[in-house]
């Protein structure tokens, strides 16, 4: 990152999450949520010429970029498609300052949507090392691969299903804050969640994120390009990545994630050190995902994370702000942009424009994206601008 000229964040939109999007299409959600964002960064259309979506657009199968920028009547200089599950959303932005840094465009929409139909879930029918070596002994799905790392958290740390379980009660707590959050004033208990359906051992429903229709876009641009917007810039100070596997079953290990090697990168990046950091948007698909993303991010050592939950306020105005929207498991995952929601609500944070949930003075925050089952992982910091 050239930090004499950083890239900076001018825009955001979101479109809040639903159970179920009746009559939308995919491609009229990305409608939606690049007209807001480029209005939100004081822009009009046409100084957008860079385009970063993602693989999944109900509407076409292939040439994504161009099927977008026609719909939205787009010329870009500049147009890609990030696939990184989960962690799509953090991974377009610095694709995007790196282009911009490359000298490919200057403005850069990076937005991410899907509807929910329950009754039509495309199946795939590629081969892959998952279908080979997992589904024919029954281990399929995202349920039971998360399941079998919180197992493999308890056989070697000793975690109990109580602590990870404290998890998305304090989740639900901070959704409340959350007028937009799906479980927005729906408070649970650990016993709650200890009494709701096991879904995959050890993990319960209320661990579990629930899938919703909806969106989120971020809009990057070069800091020496932005005029005198209506909101304060937000700065991508650094940035790391790691790809190490698709299946669970070729995971180098199930407690240590890639993330821990890309937060390192992204904390270098930025010259910071997590206890410099005031915002944690941390993805959050299962208890254990962020259980496993407090450790890999450097908050408590490897192993320690269940008691050391009990001593924390993840709150706003607590010690340690984690997800102050509720995060997933709280306030709805729209498939992939479930990654990209967690940095719109760090810009929100840094802009000093989140409401009732702002944390106080926030300057650095830290978001993070997962994809593949713990085997796709980026992470951001991200820095406001005066």
């Amino acid at each position: 990152m050239i930090k004499t000229d950083p890239c900076v964040i001018t825009g955001v939109a979101e479109i809040a999450p639903r159970r179920t999007t009746p009559g939308q299409t995919t491609l009229g959600l990305i409608g939606r949520l690049a007209a807001a964002t480029v209005a939100d960064a004081g822009l009009e259309p046409a100084d957008v010429d860079g385009l970063l979506v993602g693989p999944q657009v109900g509407e076409t199968p292939q040439h994504v970029p161009a099927t977008v920028a026609e719909y939205l009547g787009l010329t870009p200089r500049y147009g890609d498609v990030v696939d990184l599950g989960g962690a799509s959303g953090p991974g377009m932005i610095w694709r995007a300052a790196a282009a911009i840094q490359a000298g490919m465009c200057d403005t850069v929409l990076c937005v991410l949507a899907n509807t929910r139909d329950p009754d039509n879930v495309p199946r795939s029918p590629n081969r892959n090392p998952i279908r080979e070596f997992e589904v024919p002994y029954g281990a399929s799905g995202a349920n039971q691969a998360y399941a079998m790392a919180a197992a493999r958290h308890m056989a070697d740390f000793g975690t109990t299903a109580r602590q990870l379980a404290s998890i998305p009660v304090f989740e639900r707590r901070n959704a409340s804050l959350n007028p937009d959050a799906v479980f927005h004033g729906k408070s649970i208990d650990v016993e709650d969640v200890l009494a709701s359906p096991m879904i995959a051992w050890p993990l319960h429903q209320l661990e579990v994120v629930m899938p919703c229709g909806g969106g989120a876009a971020a809009l990057v641009q070069r800091a020496s390009s932005v005029g005198g917007g209506a909101h304060r810039s937000v700065a991508l100070l650094g940035a790391g990545e790691k790809l190490t596997h698709r299946a669970l079953s070729q995971a180098p290990d199930l407690t240590t994630t890639p993330l821990a090697a890309a937060v390192e990168s992204a904390y270098a990046g930025a010259g910071v050190r997590a206890t410099d950091i005031d915002v944690f948007s941390l993805y959050d698909c299962y208890s254990i995902m962020l259980a496993l993303t407090l450790e890999d991010a450097g908050l408590c050592r490897k192993g320690d994370v269940g008691p050391w939950l009990a001593d924390q306020d993840f709150s706003a105005g607590g010690n340690l702000p984690v997800n102050p929207h509720g995060g997933q498991l709280a306030c709805g995952q729209a498939d992939l942009a479930g990654g990209m929601c967690h940095l719109v609500e760090a810009v929100l944070q840094l802009r000093g424009a989140a409401d009732a949930r702002q944390v106080p003075d926030a300057e650095l925050a830290l978001v993070t994206g997962n994809g593949a089952t713990l085997g796709e992982e980026v992470a951001v910091v991200l820095g406001s601008v005066e």
